[in-house]
């Protein structure tokens, strides 16, 4: 994965320099700072190391590649923006195999790239991993038991239980309830039967 570093005697007049040099643009970059002692009377200067997201994104592909040609497959992929998020989506002739059963396989695949990202730049790139829009579909699925479970809660005032979710599902939740203003969530149990609560706010 391509790095680049650049050096101030602040992290505003090191970055100034990439900016120029590399032509970046608003949110579309990741520093990492690291404070250089030159000496006794030098004093301190800050070296920055910048990584390009369409470097990442580049990376992320070619092991994903790599990873899935190992498994026997052949995959196309496609990355997008959506939101605040960044949605990489894999497509093969057999998709169930990289989804895994409730998904596991491909929660797998997206925690070891995340380990992988963190381990060769340092950062927590946030990012969706998607195989044949699985994730979307459940995502509007999820949406839909939270809305429609609100609703009830809401109008009963009596709470109600999910069936256990991973903690990626449990956000999803969350999420959506968050700004409701006749419910609220709580994440209840033990992993892995871990589940959200939506209770009446009083």
């Amino acid at each position: 994965m391509q790095k680049y570093n650049f050096e101030g005697k602040t992290k505003e007049e090191a970055l100034d320099k990439a900016k120029e040099e590399l032509d970046l643009k608003e949110n579309n970059y990741f520093i990492k700072e690291n404070e250089i002692k030159k000496g006794l009377f030098k004093g301190k200067s800050v070296e920055i190391e910048i990584v390009k997201e369409e470097d990442i994104i580049d990376f992320i592909k070619e092991y994903l590649i790599k990873l899935t040609k190992d498994m026997g497959l052949d995959v196309k992929i496609e990355s997008k923006s959506a939101k605040d998020n960044r949605i990489i989506t894999l497509y093969s002739d057999n998709n169930n195999i990289l989804i895994g059963k409730n998904g596991r396989t491909l929660q797998a695949l997206t925690t070891i790239i995340r380990q992988v990202i963190k381990k060769e730049c340092g950062i927590n790139y946030r990012f969706l991993l998607d195989v044949g829009e699985y994730k979307v579909k459940q995502q509007r699925n999820i949406e839909r038991l939270a809305k429609q479970t609100a609703r009830e809660v809401a109008k009963t005032k009596v709470e109600a239980k999910l069936d256990p979710m991973n903690s990626y599902e449990r956000r999803l939740i969350h999420a959506i309830l968050n700004d409701h203003d006749k419910v609220y969530t709580e994440s209840e149990g033990e992993e892995p039967n871990r589940y959200v609560v939506i209770k009446p706010r009083d």
